[in-house]
């Protein structure tokens, strides 16, 4: 933590923060949105009230971007957020170039409040904790209880990324045994030994390995095209746990399948590859609100062995689970942040670095099929828990990806794209509803036609 000129306390953003900033653009801005919907409309002065009182207990949101010779840094600023009707898309840019905004914004609209964040400040399980206390405050119309030994933990000083992984080698939590890690994962611990992997990812930058990529119609404005599919999380668990696999690699290979049938003829581009993210808190303890977790790639070859939904969710296990484990993720972190911490890059100008961040983050791009997130359960305290119907999470997308969530026994799952074809949203449904699922669907307008409807 420094001190600048002016007496304001500022901070370097962490690796991951940096390639947010680099990897931004008009039609993926690097927002995402957390959106509580209540039994109840909105009150927009009490919904104030709550934020005002939220907003004195989270340093890290009065926090402004501001970007240096060589890097990018976290400011404080009194500024002070209003809450507003929301009057925009889902999730449109809040970072702007050489401005001093704050990097949230809170909209209400009829039983839905929304709290979207730029990722550069936060990741989804940091500012669930925000949302979580400002929907609390909301419900009982008073401060969140956060005790003052625990407000530090909150500021701009702490970078977990470098408390953790740049200097001394750090032990996990010791009472995360074998059973825990498994819970973390979203499997339970019951479940068969993962089979090994026919495919290892580190083969798919070879040129000869051609990933699929889902193409289609840009949508107007670059706005991002969402669409929510709500099913009970009970029925969907049951068919995970009866293929031996996690909530999320069931998911996943269903997305896998649904792009699969949505594309036809795959051609010579057979490999569908997944990003997914590991939120660190579950293995090094950390209550900073600032971005914490890693990424980890599986990949499926169609065409090459048994292809059925069970087998491919089976072999996206067999990948996910060694790489989930606090040994791999270490040693993955460690080699980027001596790469970030290193003399030549810390003297290269600001400008050069994003660009060459964001040609290390296309290319990367180039090799990916879609991305998930799984945020897992979420949980209130009364009087919040009874206000709350259902909670929803998603992203601004440079390609096709999903993000699940999990509330009062609800699982909602919302697909993003820069894309207004949904296709293979239409088929993960037909999948579902094909075992037996209940679903819910609901989406945004995005193309002319679907907006004019709005007009009459």
């Amino acid at each position: 933590m420094n001190k600048s000129a002016t007496g304001r306390t500022w901070v370097r953003l962490d690796n991951v923060s940096n390639i947010f900033l680099a990897a931004r653009t008009d039609a993926d801005p690097k927002v995402f949105r957390l959106a509580a919907e209540l039994t109840e409309p909105v009150d927009p002065e009490r919904l104030q009230r709550a934020l005002d009182a939220t907003y004195d207990h989270y340093p890290l949101y009065h926090a402004v971007l501001r970007s240096g010779v060589f890097w990018y840094y976290l400011q404080a600023s009194d500024l002070r957020p209003v809450v507003t009707a929301e009057d925009h898309h889902t999730c449109a840019p809040l970072y702007q170039t050489d401005k001093r905004n704050l990097l949230f914004r809170v909209s209400h609209h009829r039983r839905r409040i929304n709290l979207e964040v730029f990722h550069a400040l936060s990741d989804g399980a940091g500012a669930m904790r925000f949302l979580t206390d400002l929907v609390s405050a909301y419900a009982a119309d008073s401060a969140p209880a956060v005790e003052p030994e625990v407000e530090p933990q909150r500021g701009l000083s702490i970078d977990s990324f470098t408390h953790y992984f740049r200097r001394r080698r750090h032990t996990p939590d010791p009472a995360f045994d074998a059973a825990a890690e498994s819970a973390a994962l979203g499997v339970a611990d019951t479940l068969p030994a993962a089979p090994r992997p026919r495919w290892r990812v580190g083969r798919l930058i070879r040129p000869r390995i051609r990933v699929h990529r889902v193409k289609g119609t840009r949508t107007p404005d670059n706005r991002t095209r969402a669409v929510e599919l709500s099913l009970p999380a009970k029925d969907m668990l049951e068919l995970a746990r009866a293929e031996g696999v996690s909530p999320t690699m069931y998911l996943t290979g269903v997305f896998f399948e649904s792009v699969r049938r949505s594309a036809g003829d795959l051609g010579r581009a057979r490999t569908f590859v997944a990003s997914v993210p590991v939120n660190l808190r579950q293995f090094y303890p950390s209550s900073s609100a600032r971005n914490f977790f890693a990424t980890v790639l599986v990949s499926h070859t169609y065409g090459i062995g048994a292809d059925d939904l069970g087998s491919v969710c089976r072999d996206l296990e067999a990948q996910f689970r060694p790489k989930a484990t606090p040994k791999a993720l270490e040693k993955k972190l460690r080699r980027l942040i001596r790469v970030e911490k290193s003399p030549i890059l810390r003297i290269v100008p600001r400008p050069v670095k994003d660009v060459v961040l964001g040609w290390l983050n296309q290319a990367h791009n180039r090799h990916l099929t879609v991305a998930v997130s799984n945020l897992g359960r979420v949980t209130f305290d009364e009087p919040a828990e009874s206000l709350v119907e259902r909670i929803g999470f998603h992203v601004s997308a440079a390609r096709p990806q999903f993000c699940a969530i999990t509330h009062a026994g609800t699982l909602v799952v919302t697909f993003t794209s820069p894309f207004s074809e949904t296709d293979h949203v239409a088929e993960f449904a037909r999948i579902l509803t094909g075992a037996g699922i209940r679903v819910r669907v609901g989406a945004a307008r995005v193309t002319e036609s679907e907006l004019a409807e709005v007009i009459r």
